[in-house]
């Protein structure tokens, strides 16, 4: 019977159930990263009255509000979902979505209705992070729910597919926007189009859900009178499922997220902040390496039916901890050869005593260094220039070594403000001139770019998102009986993608600002990809074969 259905063609309910779930949850995630892709103009709309740099930690912080509480919205609607069905809680989450992203659209900003303006805003974040973290557990149990025994993992591929496709959507909008109406009128009014015009995908998808039925496993158990009453305390109030929620957490969705978060947004930061690509040309190529790599998702999810999902997360994990170090090496190579070249010939190295130098992390700007350890270090992060750290002779001044040639810095502390300006414009100079004179690149040379293993390293680096993510529904849904399947699966999802996934780059950007190597940042997801795969491979057992009607 399981080899009947298996190998029946998809009927036109299920293609109905995945293309609504699916087109849903595009939208969420189209409404999700609007924001993020917007910051900076978003920061001076609504915290303008911050200077330019805290408002810009502020708008990412607003952000960064959604990932965070994405956790409580997959405790809170997971719940409903358990308890009401799987239906009506992603109608209300699709519904909170869709009208939180088109008031951001028409709210006011700072300069009309001042501080009620970033107030209003960060509650419709919240309000969009609780949605999402609703939306996610509810597509994937629904559509799971409707596949066919043996189809799982090809079915819910398509689920995980939506956020790379939500993200590509959002760029499309945004630059479709900014060509027609050019950048000033866009970053005056433009940037609201993106989000009003989220009021008719909101209309054709909530118009779509309405008119689907409710999933046969939870139809089937309510009608027996199964439902769980008290599907927060089952789920993580008795250890036989806590421990599987936990496992969840570390053997899969913790390295399963970093390697996804590396993979599409790590990697653009990196080539633009590290290597100094062109912004347009680095958006493009990424966009590139998604189109080629989207399809993956649902290779590696149909596969995983066949060989195993285990199998296939594993992988990913553990080819990150493996290549990325020699990958993110091979990049700088193919898109920045000039700041190769400068690296491997004249080497950068700080000596400085180590008693006068501070935590290099200063995200708003707002920090002043005044020691000549700290200013050193300024300068050469300013400038995002990869540097080594040697020990100097206690009380001695630091010095940057660039090549062959020593600049000596200078102490701030105590000096009249005309002469530290100064001394920090020549100091700038000098190390300006010392790193061109080196043959280190202000930016990368577009002539040099190697667009094609640009192109292949990225697409190397999507393949191993969709090997970590295609399965991954399949898996978390397969973990759990039906009566707390939402509720128990959500949390494991949203804490390890919103808060161990959506912390990379502020991590890695603390870790490159401490230790001075462009490459060190990797280290954060290679740390929590290997953890995964050594706590998976030991604890996590195949769900591939499970019965997902089963309430035991």
């Amino acid at each position: 019977m399981a080899t009947a259905a298996a190998a029946r063609p998809m009927s036109a309910e299920e293609k109905k159930v995945i293309f609504a779930s699916s087109l849903g949850t595009v939208f969420e995630w189209y409404d999700f990263y609007l924001y993020g892709s917007l910051a900076a103009i978003i920061a001076k709309q609504f915290f303008s009255g911050l200077d330019a740099g805290s408002a810009f930690i502020f708008a990412l912080l607003a952000f960064a509000a959604g990932f965070i509480v994405r956790p409580f919205g997959a405790i809170f609607f997971g719940r409903l979902g358990d308890m009401i069905g799987r239906k009506y809680t992603f109608l209300v989450t699709i519904l909170i979505m869709g009208l939180s992203t088109f008031i951001v659209g028409i709210l006011p900003n700072y300069a009309t209705i001042g501080v009620a303006a970033p107030v209003i805003l960060i509650v419709l974040r919240l309000l969009q992070g609780l949605a999402l973290g609703g939306e996610y557990g509810g597509a994937a149990t629904y559509v799971a729910e409707h596949a066919p025994h043996g189809k799982r993992g090809a079915y819910t591929s398509w689920i995980q597919t939506t956020a790379t496709l939500g993200l590509m959507l959002s760029l499309m909008v945004i630059l479709g926007t900014r060509t027609a109406i050019g950048e000033a009128a866009f970053a005056d009014w433009g940037w609201r189009v993106p989000f009003i015009v989220s009021i008719l995908l909101l209309a054709v998808s909530v118009y779509i859900r309405l008119s689907m039925n409710e999933s046969p496993a939870f139809a089937k158990m309510k009608a027996e009178g199964k439902t769980s009453k008290a599907p927060l305390s089952e789920s993580f109030g008795q250890w036989k499922n806590l421990k599987i929620v936990i496992l969840a957490l570390v053997g899969l969705t913790a390295g399963q997220a970093v390697v996804w978060y590396s993979g599409q947004f790590y990697a653009l930061f990196f080539m633009t902040q590290a290597l100094k690509v062109d912004g347009a040309a680095a958006n493009i190529y990424v966009a590139i390496s998604l189109i080629i790599g989207t399809p993956f998702f649902i290779l590696f999810g149909t596969l995983s039916d066949k060989i195993g999902r285990k199998p296939i997360i594993m992988a990913g994990c553990l080819l990150a901890v493996l290549t990325y170090f020699p990958t993110f090496t091979a990049l700088t190579n193919a898109a920045n050869p000039a700041l190769a070249e400068a690296q491997a010939k004249n080497k950068v190295v700080v000596t400085a005593d180590a008693a006068e130098c501070s935590f290099q992390f200063n995200p708003t700007g707002t920090v002043k260094f005044t020691s000549s350890c700290d200013i050193a270090k300024q300068v050469l992060a300013g400038a995002s220039v990869s540097y080594e750290n040697a020990a100097g002779a206690a009380g001695t001044p630091a010095t940057i070594k660039i090549g062959e040639t020593v600049i000596p810095s200078y102490t701030a502390k105590g000096l009249p403000a005309d002469e530290a300006k100064k001394k920090d414009g020549e100091f700038k100079k000098a190390v300006a001139d010392a790193l061109k004179a080196a043959g280190y690149p202000t930016k990368a040379d577009p002539a040099r770019v190697n667009t094609v293993m640009v192109v292949l390293i990225l697409s190397y680096l999507v393949l191993l998102v969709t090997m970590v993510y295609g399965p991954i529904a399949a898996m978390l849904v397969e973990m759990f009986p039906t009566r707390i399947r939402s509720t128990s699966m959500s949390l494991p999802y949203h804490l390890g993608n919103g808060w161990f996934g959506g912390l990379l780059p502020t991590t890695a950007f603390a870790i490159v600002a401490q230790t001075g190597n462009m490459y060190n940042g990797l280290w954060y997801p290679i740390i929590i990809a290997g953890m995964t795969f050594v706590i998976g491979t030991l604890f996590v057992k195949e769900t591939k074969d499970v019965d997902i009607y089963a309430n035991d």
